[in-house]
């Protein structure tokens, strides 16, 4: 099958745990280990979330006052090399027979996007309420409550179109595994003149791009790994049940977290819609049994009308 894998960024770096680079590289390793285990008789693209890594990076050029902080895109290209080079180097030392290719991938979206206006995209570290006011004021930052605690928000413009796709497709007609669209993809807009493209101080929704991407290249199956094993509903509570397998339209009523489940339900759909292929949510550690139609949360049009 081709397949497009997208891995969260929690799955990259755990809920809770220091952003440290020893931290990174153990989850990247274990992610790659389960990774491994369906790249062989599969043509795979891989994609990854990147904000704890692009919030980082901002904080630290934040605190070098000697020049103005990098933009946001700057920024999301340098996760993508950072986060790339460790998942290509842990992937290619288990599969040393296969070639592994990690792309800077540019994104498209429109200025007039909405998003821009309303920033709900968390990146970086998780503050207590105290922190958070204190940081957001002293870096100019939007800051919303996250889970437990409270994360710097940035737009997160619709993905438009993702470029870049022909030497993705050449990569994979001779047996690559593609490394692209990291953290969303690095986000570029048209000038007024409509020809000129240059980067915007935002993060795309890595999902939304991943759904994106696997349309263009027409995916037989589109993988959202997460740290969860499925899609939840009313997670946390005591009613809480799994959602199986399902039709897109099912999920027509239902409400989840803007910036954790949502968009992964909203990129499995919009897959499922525009190809009638296969979406599957669930957890990196279970990811063979989600191909084979075992774990997770199955999305299909043959799945159940309702939840």
């Amino acid at each position: 099958m081709k397949l497009v894998v997208a891995l969260g960024g929690n799955a990259l770096l755990r809920r809770g745990e220091p952003l440290s680079a020893d931290n990174q590289l153990a989850n990247i390793r274990r992610a790659a280990a389960q990774l491994a285990l369906v790249a062989t008789g599969n043509a795979l693209v891989l994609t990854h979330g990147n904000g704890p890594q692009v919030g980082l990076l901002a904080l630290q050029a934040a605190a070098y006052q000697a020049v103005e902080t990098y933009p946001l895109d700057v920024l999301g290209a340098q996760t993508d090399g950072m986060i790339g080079y460790l998942l290509e180097q842990e992937l290619g030392n288990l599969l040393p027979a296969t070639v592994v290719a990690t792309l800077m991938t540019r994104v498209e979206v429109s200025l007039d996007d909405p998003a821009f206006l309303a920033p709900t995209k968390p990146i970086g570290p998780v503050y207590t309420a105290d922190e958070a006011r204190r940081v957001g004021k002293a870096q100019g930052w939007t800051m919303a409550p996250d889970d437990t605690g409270f994360r710097r928000v940035v737009p997160s413009p619709a993905p438009q179109r993702v470029l870049g796709l022909q030497p993705i497709r050449w990569l994979l007609s001779h047996g690559a595994l593609v490394i692209a669209a990291g953290g969303g993809g690095i986000p570029v807009a048209r000038d007024a003149d409509g020809h000129s493209l240059r980067g915007v101080e935002a993060v795309i929704d890595k999902d939304a791009c991943s759904s994106l991407l696997a349309r263009a290249l027409e995916a037989d199956c589109l993988v959202i790994a997460t740290d969860v094993d499925a899609v939840y509903l009313n997670f946390g509570l005591p009613t809480q049940r799994a959602v199986g397998k399902v039709a897109p339209q099912a999920f027509a009523q239902a409400r989840f977290p803007a910036g954790s489940m949502g968009p992964k339900v909203e990129a499995a759909c919009a897959f499922v819609e525009a190809t009638g292929r296969r979406a599957v949510i669930g957890s990196l550690t279970h990811i063979e049994a989600m191909l084979q139609g075992k774990a997770g949360t199955q999305v299909s049009p043959d799945g159940a009308p309702t939840l």
